[in-house]
């Protein structure tokens, strides 16, 4: 294993030290969140600077005092600096699904501040490693023209196959999986209700190919239910996708206090401490 990406990666603040041990794990595309993915991620955006609001909807009754307020959704939305790039953690806000997995966290961004719409939108479940769409984000920090295309799709093939993944024989160039066969990244036709400002997306008719993006997936065993799923619009930038596909095959490992049920026995682990 090379070493710790994240040696200081925060533990649980929820969770009492000593009340449930912490490991170094890996491989990392099975490690799940750690049941912490919006506190990895959001931790990391205010370290950017990003803006935090919480969008509360509820039903307020006249007289009726503060406790007794029904909130009906709430949502927190992180805006970055510049305001054109945006995350928004959406578990608590009845979440549309991805492979059959509640959406936690859509990330967007848009060209200038002048349209209200965005350029492109990427979608994460639970149970993504907190570690990949962190990465993500910092990438799409960094860039200066969030919804301009820098590079070709190769780059994200070539970020996994660097860490050992292999390519798909059918399909080469637009797919790739981990050596045993369990997650999977893919150049392919974009799922329904996918934003994204390419106008194929909402023109496209039921017998004709919609546009491409990549979608990433973990399949504990073969025709059972996927341990987390990500989803790319078509116009996401490929340099940010092979950010979170770097970071999502690494061989790192990643420290856990929980792991997934379906995949802890195929991961590998030693004491934190």
């Amino acid at each position: 294993m090379e070493a710790p990406l994240y040696p200081d990666f925060p533990l649980d603040p929820s969770t009492p030290r000593g009340s449930r041990p912490a490991f170094w794990v890996g491989p990392r595309h099975l490690a799940g969140d750690d049941g912490r993915l919006y506190d990895a991620v959001a931790d990391t955006l205010c370290g950017l600077g990003w803006t935090s609001l919480t969008i509360v909807r509820g039903r307020h009754e006249p007289d009726e005092t503060p406790e007794d307020r029904q909130v009906l959704r709430s949502t927190v939305l992180h805006i970055s600096p510049d305001a054109l790039r945006w995350a928004q953690w959406s578990l608590a806000d009845e979440p549309f699904h991805l492979g059959d997995l509640p959406i936690a966290w859509q990330v967007s961004a848009r060209a200038d501040t002048a349209s209200p719409l965005a350029a492109w939108s990427s979608y994460f479940t639970t149970d993504v490693p907190g570690e990949a769409v962190t990465d993500f984000l910092v990438a799409l920090d960094a860039r200066g023209q969030p919804a301009v295309p820098l590079a070709g799709p190769e780059l994200v093939l070539d970020a996994v196959v660097a860490h050992g993944w292999l390519r798909d024989i059918d399909q080469p160039q637009a797919a790739a999986t981990d050596p045993t066969f369990t997650s999977h990244i893919s150049l392919g036709e974009v799922p329904p209700l996918i934003q994204d400002a390419d106008p194929r997306a909402l023109t496209t008719e039921a017998d004709e190919a919609g546009p491409v993006g990549w979608q990433a997936w973990a399949e504990p065993a073969l025709g059972a239910p996927c341990l987390w799923a990500a989803s790319f619009a078509a116009s996401v930038p490929h340099d940010l996708v092979a950010a979170f596909a770097a970071s999502l095959s690494s061989t790192a490992p990643v420290l856990r206090r929980v792991l997934p049920a379906a995949t802890q026995e195929r991961l590998l682990r030693a004491p934190a401490s």
